[in-house]
């Protein structure tokens, strides 16, 4: 069966869109159709926050309330959710509590930003144990940008919005909510256009698999955190656009010993089992954009994009990842660090997508450090990230694989620093200079306006030692600026 046109709810009632150019985005709807302008356009590339909705959507017969970026949102991603705006706050004239803690707190001056931060907020509000304290609410705000009133203000007033029970309107009709979701869920696929120029979203694998096959050039998007910002920056025209968000490739298994993630699992939730296999994922993963890019980016659109300073494809490298492959009826796997075979170009022939990774987690006597170095702690692009995944035996190395990214014209292996290392003495300090001498070896980096290529060299340079200095167990000098972790110890 297929449906030709998006469905969503907004407003208390379902919108249905038949006729729109695929790569129209959320917030041109918003603001140029539905006339919705309290959600704003800043940075338009999903930076600075001040187009923030939220997407709430059923899990596990519960809603859950996403902010997105509207400006690099495809309007065709809104299937089956229901659009919530800053518009949609207040209720009988009555604001949100999110709303009146902000205007209480003298949390906005110019006010341009505020709805945004208004909704970054609103989804914070009703997440699942959500953290209070700063160092909560300043990751949750680190995708929203404001240069008028300072911070503290705004903290200060979500830690009492936020703080309370968690009860609204929207908690009062989340039934209601639910039910209306549920007759949206057709399990359709979605075609809106024609062969020439269309926005589809296939319901199942297969459909996806044919459906790509037919049209090898169409751009396939999960959460558009990149493609969307072909559009705003590049005036790209994509006239086909397939969106994976309603294929079946969104489950996450756990085996024994790795974890199998579908393509178009969400960076959000793809964190707590990749977090589980070591706490420094899970940093890296809390710094990877922003809230809003990592509910709606796709831990497969992050590979597939073939970024040199993608912050996943290194640590997935480090660890052993596999990727699987599927064109037609036919699917393969092959080592994650051989997909990428050049500047934005991968191992994948016309009409194959990314399924799922399968990343493996630590064995006994293997540990895993990994580092990122940004202009920016939060929200910044990587200027060099490493990682390491180091095996012990005896007090001796008896394996590596050191991957990084920002260092060459795609993610790529250590292999020099690896030879080094295996065999060698774990509490060798000399071994481990000698290991990060290697780094030119490996690597010929550029100089660009994140760093010089010099620059980048003596960064990873350190970043051997400082993983080695860890994994050895050395506690003094304080390896870590924030949030050190404990020193471990290895058993000889």
């Amino acid at each position: 069966m297929t449906r030709n046109c998006i469905q969503f709810r907004s407003k208390g009632r379902t919108i249905r869109l038949d006729r729109f150019v695929p790569q129209a985005t959320v917030l041109d709807w918003l603001r140029l159709d539905e006339r919705a302008t309290g959600t704003k356009e800043g940075c338009a590339e999903g930076d600075c926050g001040a187009c923030t909705v939220v997407i709430a959507r059923e899990h596990d017969g519960r809603l859950v309330y996403e902010p997105v970026n509207a400006c690099i949102a495809t309007l065709g991603q809104l299937d089956g959710g229901e659009l919530i705006t800053v518009e949609d706050l207040a209720q009988e004239g009555n604001l949100h509590p999110v709303q009146t803690a902000m205007a209480a707190g003298h949390g906005s001056q110019c006010g341009f930003c505020t709805p945004g931060i208004v909704m970054s907020l609103f989804a914070h509000f009703h997440g699942d144990g959500e953290r209070t304290d700063r160092a909560g609410i300043n990751d949750c705000l680190a995708g929203n940008l404001c240069r008028c009133t300072g911070y503290r203000s705004i903290v200060d007033a979500a830690r009492e919005a936020c703080a309370g029970p968690v009860a609204d309107s929207f908690v009062a009709n989340e039934p209601g909510t639910i039910a209306a979701l549920r007759q949206l869920d057709d399990h359709a696929d979605v075609f809106v256009g024609n062969e020439a120029s269309f926005f589809a979203a296939p319901a199942s694998e297969a459909a996806l698999a044919s459906l790509y096959q037919r049209h090898p050039d169409a751009r396939i998007i999960g959460g558009a955190t990149d493609v969307g910002l072909w559009i705003t920056k590049k005036l790209a025209v994509l006239d086909k656009i397939i969106h994976l968000g309603r294929a079946g490739l969104d489950a996450i298994e756990q085996t024994a010993d790795a974890w199998h993630i579908g393509a178009s699992v969400t960076l959000a939730r793809a964190t707590p089992p990749l977090a589980s296999i070591d706490p420094d994922i899970a940093e890296i993963l809390r710094r990877f954009g922003s809230v809003q890019v990592r509910a709606a980016g796709t831990v497969g659109g992050s590979i597939a994009n073939a970024s040199p300073i993608g912050d996943l494809a290194p640590l997935l490298i480090a660890l052993g990842g596999h990727i699987e492959l599927r064109k037609g009826d036919a699917v393969r796997a092959l080592p994650l660090e051989q997909f990428f075979i050049g500047y934005g170009k991968q191992d994948r022939e016309p009409g194959e997508f990314i399924r799922r990774l399968i990343v493996p987690k630590l064995s006994a006597g293997t540990l895993f450090r990994a580092f990122k170095v940004s202009k920016r702690f939060d929200e910044d692009i990587t200027t060099v990230l490493g990682a390491f995944r180091i095996g012990v035996d005896g007090g001796r190395i008896a394996s590596a694989r050191i991957a990084f990214g920002g260092m060459a014209a795609t993610p790529k292996r250590a292999t020099a620093v690896e030879n080094q290392l295996v065999g060698a003495a774990l509490h060798d300090a000399g071994t481990w200079r000698l290991a990060a001498e290697r780094i030119s070896d490996d690597f010929t980096p550029l100089t660009d306006m994140r760093a010089s290529a010099e620059y980048r060299l003596n960064v990873a340079r350190n970043i051997v030692i400082k993983a080695l200095a860890e994994i050895a167990g050395v506690s003094s000098p304080v390896t870590r600026i924030l949030d050190s972790r404990e020193a471990v110890d290895v058993a000889d």
